[in-house]
């Protein structure tokens, strides 16, 4: 570690993260920093939708669960244990949308998150007192408390004129069509009003190192991306911002990153990603980007080191994280 961090002070370590990749990932995180780290993760949430009257944040609850110990570990999400009553009762009603399952537990969480939300709290307040119950043992920040929905615009499948197109949430791009319609673009509505949750940018500003996870790099880091002042909190931060490919062999990791790539035209390779983010000498975003010991990279601007990065559990991520906190120079 540099001088410039005080002797015997917590490594601060902050994770750009969405998803069940980006979850896993932060247990490796806290696994290799232990009691030695302070760790923020900043989660994306242009995953979130208003269903039932209930506000649902997938990317948070799923990293809450994880690290908490309460998620179902088989399917890398919802609640281990789950029930479906619920669900199989809406389905009774013939109540709509049908293609979004929640879980009879699950529902407890987003139960409490909307009902504070009613009374005035902010996403991260309300984030906050749902993880004094789980003690992830990582902060977790939304990126924005406010409206930064992901939609894809499509050709409507329920028309008939092959034209006619239209926008519709993500989460049913995602669940319901399973991203297998004609997709022409992504959209991020309330970007444009929507500013960073309090902490995010001071944990952006104040890190020894920023992470990107290996996370679906259009719709989850990408959205992050997309609130006012983040993008330039990673451009102008002290800190060196290490990236990990979400690909190896040109294949995902976890679920469907290619289909999201080849609609803005980058190639399902860890070079293209790091290149579609960018060197930080340049205009970009990264100091340095990790890919798999089978894959290689050449990004003008960017230190590329390959080392394995298959998640199979807590202590082979932790390693991951150390290669990228050595190519940081944070070691």
């Amino acid at each position: 570690m540099s001088e410039s961090r005080e002797l015997n002070r917590p490594i601060r370590a902050t994770v750009l993260v969405g998803g069940v990749g980006g979850a896993r990932f932060l247990q490796g995180v806290r696994e290799f920093l232990g009691d030695r780290g302070q760790i923020t993760a900043i989660v994306n949430v242009g995953d979130d939708i208003w269903l039932h009257g209930l506000r649902i944040c997938p990317d948070l609850d799923t990293c809450m669960y994880t690290l908490g110990g309460g998620i179902d570990t088989e399917r890398g999400w919802g609640r281990i244990g789950e029930t479906w009553h619920a669900k199989e009762e809406l389905a009774a009603y013939a109540a709509v949308p049908d293609w979004f399952g929640l879980g009879d537990r699950d529902i407890a969480t987003h139960l409490i998150r909307s009902q504070m939300l009613r009374a005035g709290y902010p996403l991260s307040a309300v984030t906050e007192a749902l993880c004094a119950r789980w003690k992830p043992g990582v902060t977790l920040l939304p990126a924005s408390d406010e409206r930064n929905e992901t939609h894809v615009v499509v050709t409507d499948p329920e028309s008939d004129d092959s034209e006619q197109k239209r926008a519709i949430h993500f989460q049913e791009w995602w669940v319901r069509y399973r991203a297998q319609v004609p997709t022409h673009s992504f959209a991020h509505v309330g970007a444009e009003q929507c500013k960073p949750a309090p902490g995010v940018l001071d944990a952006i500003g104040d890190a020894d190192i920023v992470l990107l996870a290996p996370s679906n790099p259009v719709v989850s880091i990408g959205a992050i991306l997309s609130v006012p002042g983040i993008r330039g909190a990673l451009r102008t931060t002290p800190a060196k911002v290490v990236g990990l490919s979400p690909v190896i062999d040109g294949k995902p990791l976890r679920g469907m990153a290619d289909e999201c790539l080849e609609v803005i035209g980058v190639d399902t390779t860890a070079e293209a990603i790091g290149t579609y983010y960018g060197a930080r000498s340049t205009t970009g975003i990264l100091d340095g980007w990790l890919v798999h010991s089978t894959d290689s990279a050449d990004i003008p601007g960017v230190a590329v080191r390959s080392v394995p990065l298959l998640m199979t559990d807590p202590p082979t991520t932790a390693e991951m994280v150390r290669e990228a906190m050595t190519l940081a120079g944070v070691l």
